[in-house]
């Protein structure tokens, strides 16, 4: 079987997100063939390269949203009609009243106008190009006011400007960029059995592409729910990390209105048009069902995690330091480390001699080293450092560490350090610190947010966020019952060998992907077919249905004029298994 990868910023680079899984599907179902086609989103990122690729990876297509789409091309009087019509479509399904996407993907006018408007545009830059131009054009600008002024227009859109029409036009120049790849040929996607977005929003858009131009099924993962990310990131103006910026700039109100209800609408159209919807936790599954997934479509499927990293702290019998707490995670506001260090100060009023050690990733960014140096000084503040006597150093009960650093050279190290993993998280989607320390055989205390009850499922105690007073008595239930500890790390070891190993993630995917080819029509060549269409029989060799070659490599199609951003590197065949490039 050949699938068709859709990856945006992530796999094959070396960061960015669901590289890990993606890579684990990939080099775990090894009877299948996989094309790769990556969306990457900085020059930073494409710097720092791909890691290595295993040999059924048979090609890589990859293409940057962050740079200039120019393709040279300019719209003619009937293709300026055709290109005023499907933006006039567009626009009206995103400013028009009442855009719930639960609705609108049940059927909702401004829906179907939305795919017409999409679609349209994606069939115009196929056969035509010049969408860069097309969408950053004055008469783009002109539609988009238009349909804010109009009748029924929500109020929040009604009073843009025009500079918040060209921010907005700007935005969606940026989101559309994907209908201009050439990836949509015969020995492209077209040549796939099956796409499989990581994500949903941009790595979606070419797999509907694909179901509309060749039928191909799609199945769309989101471990995150990309919907809402954009919620949670929306209006909030951050500094740029190493991968570019972090969440959009800080728009109007008019703006954000806008982008919102384009991946409202675009997120009711993947789930419409995907065959299967897999989330990776009940928590996402619920925030897909709201925005208009169908129940019948969404398979549960958790994150793989390699359990056999974990494996020596979890199989040993040394259940860490008793009186140390263990927070392992990236320092950054959503993980709330303020109200764990407060919790931490009731625990030592309580419990002298406990210890917190934070441990953390590097933290990259102007943001998370602020972030990190307000926890710093707030320790400081609060536990001031306490010396045995007048002749010795003094030490603070409360240490920030590095994974790599002295301390934690390995990430197994830190779960090891202490009986009690704690989680003090505001906003989480599925923790994999968590998983981990579960994995580790440790007892947990942890906030009651995202899937969090879902993952714990009673092996470990669970709090209400931004709760101090709760969480300090939480851990000091644990830190006085080292019986209850050893019963509850034993049931959170089991529970995740059970439910969060890579072998089920890989068995799911495996059974997903033979359900869907067994349901996807089968496209059969011209000269398989006889003149009434009927099928020829034996016009396929049995051969071609085992898995490999045995006709020989294929032919590259002849390349079409493309955006110059587009134009990337390809790998075919025995290079992909050599991990060579062109790009």
């Amino acid at each position: 079987m050949r699938i068709g990868l859709l990856t945006d910023g992530g796999y094959p680079y070396a960061t960015g997100e669901s590289r890990l899984w993606c890579d684990r599907l990939v080099r775990g179902l090894a009877q299948h063939e996989f094309d790769l086609y990556a969306l990457s989103r900085s020059a930073q990122q494409e710097e720092r390269g791909w890691i290595q690729l295993p040999g059924q990876v048979q090609r890589v297509r990859t293409a940057p949203l962050w740079a200039p789409a120019d393709d040279g091309r300019r719209h003619g009087r009937r293709d300026r009609r055709r290109f005023a019509e499907h933006v006039r479509q567009l626009a009206t399904s995103l400013c028009s009243d009442g855009t719930d996407g639960a609705r609108s993907a049940q059927g909702e006018p401004g829906a179907d106008a939305f795919a017409a408007g999409l679609y349209g545009l994606a069939d115009l830059a196929r056969e035509r190009g010049g969408l860069y131009t097309a969408l950053r054009s004055e008469a783009t600008v002109r539609l988009l006011e238009s349909a804010c002024r109009a009748p029924g227009a929500r109020r929040s859109v009604h009073l843009a400007t025009v500079p918040d029409l060209l921010a907005f036009a700007d935005q969606l120049e940026r989101a559309l960029r994907p209908l201009s790849l050439d990836w949509y040929g015969d020995e492209a996607l077209g040549a796939a059995d099956l796409c499989h977005a990581a994500s949903g929003g941009p790595a979606a858009l070419p797999g509907l592409l694909a179901k509309r131009f060749f039928g191909t099924p799609l199945l769309v993962t989101e471990y995150g729910v990309h919907l809402r990310a954009h919620y949670l990131a929306a209006g909030a103006p951050r500094a740029d990390g190493p991968e570019g910026p972090l969440t959009e700039p800080a728009f109007r109100t008019p703006v954000r209105s806008l982008l919102a209800a384009f991946q409202r609408r675009l997120a009711a159209e993947v789930y419409r048009q995907a065959s299967v919807i897999t989330p990776g936790n009940t928590h996402s599954r619920r925030w897909q069902e709201r925005c208009g997934a169908d129940r019948a479509k969404l398979r549960t499927v958790y994150p793989g995690m390699e359990a056999e990293r974990f494996a020596a702290v979890g199989d040993g019998d040394d259940g860490g330091d008793p009186g140390t707490l263990v927070w392992v995670g990236r320092i950054e506001p959503a993980k709330d480390l303020i109200s764990l260090l407060h919790a931490f100060a009731e625990i030592r009023k309580a419990e002298p001699d406990a210890r917190l050690r934070i441990v953390g990733a590097p933290a990259q960014g102007p943001e998370p080293a602020a972030y990190l140096a307000h926890c710093r000084s707030l320790a400081a503040q609060l536990f001031p450092d306490e010396a045995a006597g007048a002749h010795a150093v003094g030490d603070n009960p409360v240490s920030f560490e590095e994974i790599g650093g002295p301390e934690t050279p390995e990430l197994p190290d830190a779960y090891a350090a202490g009986g009690v993993v704690v989680l003090s998280s505001v906003v989480e989607g599925f923790p994999i610190s968590l998983v981990e320390a579960m994995f580790c055989g440790r007892a947990t205390v942890s906030t009651d947010v995202g899937a969090v009850l879902e993952i714990i499922g009673g092996t470990g105690l669970v709090v209400p966020p931004r709760n101090p007073r709760a969480l300090a008595d939480a851990c000091l239930a644990l830190l006085r019952d080292p019986e209850r500890r050893e019963r509850l790390g034993a049931a959170a070891r089991a529970r995740a060998q059970e439910l969060f190993t890579v072998e089920q993630n890989l068995a799911a995917f495996h059974g997903i992907y033979l359900e869907l080819i067994s349901h996807a029509p089968v496209r059969r060549a011209a000269e398989a077919v006889n003149a009434e269409g009927a099928p020829l029989p034996f016009a396929d060799p049995a051969e071609m249905y085992a898995p490999g070659r045995w006709t020989g490599r294929r032919q590259e199609e002849p390349a079409r004029p493309v955006p110059s951003w587009a134009r990337t590197g390809e790998r075919v065949g025995a290079h992909a298994a050599a991990g060579e490039s062109d790009v």
